[in-house]
């Protein structure tokens, strides 16, 4: 998953080189080439992630005058160069089409056009690309296209040709199309109150200095209310309400009340100014017999925290809700029916300092988990601690609410995230105001192995003088901090759900830093050193294994003579069958899921293990009608396919194990007789929801509940291991997978599974 969204975000990184913005009534000027250019320089108006090798071009055309080229070797650098333009989505329809010319001269990997829907916080909601039809080689002129579903949500569309590889290729009479006619003929998308409300796109208008107990309090009580009436009152739910601009309007008020009355009162008066709300003819009513999870709103009684008035006003609006599995601000996402945080508006030109919106990007994150996260109950260490929740609110109110600049307010907004114990919770777009700080980095990948920084392998790609790190260094001291120091200093800002993933990716930090020389002490092989090694920028570093502990080599492999194994970050559907067929009569099968799935074979390579449906999973899913609520939703299976395999399974798991992998370790481990093999995986499970954050950020959730059969869970717990090994450091310093080596030595001690009877 974060691999998807890091590349499509990479695509919105690039180089500026449009000189104005263009519309959908404009943007077919340039489309052709035609506009204002220049044989040989970068094609007028558009932009892309590089200018090198990017031309215009005045001898190979398709119609007109001019066409843009695209220039690759097999050294250029990054390892695809693009050109992209963005417009408004200010039109209504139901697909998108992207097509136009291209032509190409000894193209070794591949040409795509791609397209690509932003919503309001950037965050890609719609995405298509010719990447998988592998277009290459050498061809004169043919049409391409794409298509994608026009998204609601969407406000801004980039449409892009890029070439990846060595190869030379020109696209040329590019064209939208928008239900099949063009884009300037497509019809407006109807306006909503937040295209019509304007007050306070200049800034919040509240300013902090500091907050007494009292303010905290009340700020703390209107950050309830108004998450409750965002989910609850019909005026909003509706969308008749710029729901951020009304928190602005009543939010004044609170924090110039002298006490708790005046706190009461202000908010009472806000709420009746939203209109009166009607008793309901067909009132929503919570099912309770698929109830995974209860509503938490006890608190609406509660009239030594809202007083008799304003609880009784809370409660009416709760009785009187509206049916219905979609409203303004949420709704599920079909087949996956995790929440969609629709209309959430990102700000990304907001400045800091803004006590409003900052305060508003507190309330509107709290009140997500608050009504819409499948894990809220466990997210204190302390199961017993029922307010934990509500303490992590007070306590962040200040911090976030009086940030005095950018830095510190990114830095509090991670501490307060961290705080829900998400693996996949975070600020992603920001992670620069996480620990360590700097840009670059030592080129190499470090594990945590026996709590401590161990170099697994190199990764530098700049040529230059050798690190002096070694595989098998044990670090222990970066720029005179040690390790260990640093580890619990960190532990705050690193939002994951348990230690093991906390680990992992303070690992992947660790030597994170300023540009240029560092120091570094190693323990090798019992000596302590000292070096000096350069810290580079990332694009001289190989990522491409971090969080990578599998095998090298191809997906399927033999690992003795009669153990197959299979690797699930390269392992494709459609060459399931073939692997297993290969396997054919081993005593075993290993299947390592020590990375992250390229693909998602999950169905197709389980139902080759088993010889009858065989559960594995139970979902839950949230209640748009009921908020807080989460019900039982569906057993997940597997179902019995060809060709059957029958010999032993062995599933390989570590914490870079991770969502979509623990689900895949769900399935196998279904099958009768599998065994798991590892330590905890980082316990972040289910399809994720986007959280757009005030000042142009974003951040996931999990938003799905998935559970075992038996309906444990696997939120933060994680895949535990049937047989518990971790790797040694000894075993690493000698190039050993003891991994791979205890399941050789489980399927040869244990008796195959009986062929099985289809």
């Amino acid at each position: 998953m974060l691999r998807r969204w890091q590349f499509l975000l990479w695509l919105a990184l690039v180089w500026p080189g449009y000189t104005q913005t263009y519309t959908r009534q404009n943007i077919a000027t340039i489309l052709g080439f035609e506009n204002n250019s220049r044989a040989g320089v970068f094609p007028a108006g558009w932009g892309g992630n590089t200018a090198v090798g990017i031309v215009t071009d005045d001898q190979f055309v398709h119609s007109g005058k001019y066409t843009a080229r695209i220039d690759r070797t097999a050294s250029s650098t990054p390892s695809f160069s693009t050109i992209l333009q963005p417009i408004p989505i200010d039109f209504a329809g139901t697909t998108i089409q992207w097509r136009g010319w291209i032509k190409m001269q000894n193209v070794g990997d591949y040409v795509a056009l791609w397209a690509r829907e932003d919503d309001a916080s950037a965050t890609s909601v719609q995405f298509a690309t010719m990447q998988g039809q592998g277009v290459r080689g050498t061809a004169d002129w043919q049409q391409y296209s794409i298509t994608m579903p026009w998204n609601s949500q969407a406000k801004t569309l980039y449409l892009g040709f890029f070439l990846s590889g060595a190869g030379t290729a020109w696209v040329d009479d590019l064209e939208i199309l928008v239900d099949g006619v063009p884009v300037a003929q497509a019809p407006n998308r109807l306006l909503t109150v937040l295209d019509t409300d304007h007050q306070f796109d200049n800034g919040s208008g509240v300013a902090l200095t500091t907050l007494s107990n009292t303010q905290i309090a009340n700020l703390a009580t209107l950050a309830k209310v108004w998450g409750f009436l965002k989910y609850h009152h019909p005026a909003v739910t509706s969308g008749q309400r710029h729901w951020d601009y009304d928190l602005f309007r009543v939010m004044p008020q609170v924090l110039s009340a002298s006490d708790q009355s005046g706190a009461l009162a202000a908010i009472f008066a806000w709420i009746a100014n939203l209109g009166p709300v009607s008793p309901c003819t067909s009132c929503t009513t919570l099912v309770t017999s698929d109830l995974a999870m209860n509503t938490n709103l006890g608190w609406l009684a509660d009239t030594s925290l809202l007083g008799a008035n304003l609880s009784q006003t809370l409660q009416n609006i709760y009785v009187n809700r509206s049916p219905g599995s979609s409203k303004f601000f949420v709704s599920l996402v079909g087949g996956a029916a995790n929440p969609s945080f629709e209309h959430e508006l990102a700000y990304s030109t907001l400045k800091i300092p803004d006590a409003g919106y900052q305060l508003l990007a507190l309330f509107r994150f709290w009140n997500m988990v608050q009504y819409f996260y499948p894990n809220r109950e466990i997210m204190s260490d302390n199961p017993s601690d029922t307010n934990y929740w509500s303490e992590v609110l007070l306590d962040s109110i200040p911090r976030i609410g009086q940030a005095r600049d950018p830095f510190t307010y990114q830095q509090e907004l991670i501490a307060f995230i961290a705080r829900i114990n998400d693996t996949h919770a975070n600020l992603w777009t920001t992670l620069a105001a996480r620990p360590p700080y700097g840009t670059c980095y030592l080129p190499v990948d470090l594990r945590f192995v026996e709590g401590r920084a161990f170099v697994l392998r190199n990764t530098d790609l700049s040529g230059g003088p050798p690190s002096g790190l070694l595989p098998g260094d044990l670090i222990t001291q970066v720029d005179g901090a040690g390790v260990n120091d640093l580890v619990i200093q960190w532990a705050p800002l690193y939002a994951d759900s348990n230690q093991a993933a906390r680990l992992r990716d303070m690992a992947e930090y660790l030597t994170r830093g300023t540009c240029g020389q560092s120091t570094v002490v190693v323990d090798r092989s019992g000596q302590t050193f000292t070096l000096n090694p350069n810290r580079l920028p990332p694009a001289s570093i190989d990522f491409s294994q971090t969080y990578s502990h599998d095998l090298p080599g191809p997906a399927f492999q033999m690992v003795a003579r009669d153990v197959a194994y299979v690797k699930i970050s390269t392992l494709k559907q459609a060459d399931c069958a073939n692997d297993i067929l290969a396997a054919a009569g081993t005593r075993g099968l290993i299947i390592d899921l020590r990375d992250y799935p390229s693909d998602f074979p999950i169905y197709v390579l389980g139902g080759m293990l088993v010889t009858q449906p065989t559960p594995f999973a139970w979902l839950t899913h949230g209640d748009v009608a009921n908020p807080g609520a989460f019900h039982w939703w569906q057993v997940v299976q597997l179902t019995p396919a060809a060709p059957p395999y029958n010999g032993k399974v062995v599933i390989l798991v570590d914490e870079t194990t991770q969502s979509s992998a623990e689900f895949h370790t769900m399935a196998f481990r279904a099958v009768p007789g599998a065994v798991v093999i590892g330590s905890t995986t980082a316990g972040a499970d289910g399809d994720v929801s986007t959280v757009p954050i005030p000042g142009g950020m974003s951040s996931y959730i999990s938003g799905l509940g998935v559970f075992y059969p038996d309906k444990r869970p696997t939120q933060r717990v994680g895949i535990i291991p049937d047989i518990w090994l971790t790797p040694t450091i000894a075993g690493l310093r000698a190039g050993r997978d003891e991994l791979i080596k205890a399941a050789i030595r489980y399927i040869h001690a244990t008796t195959p599974r009986r062929k099985p009877v289809r």
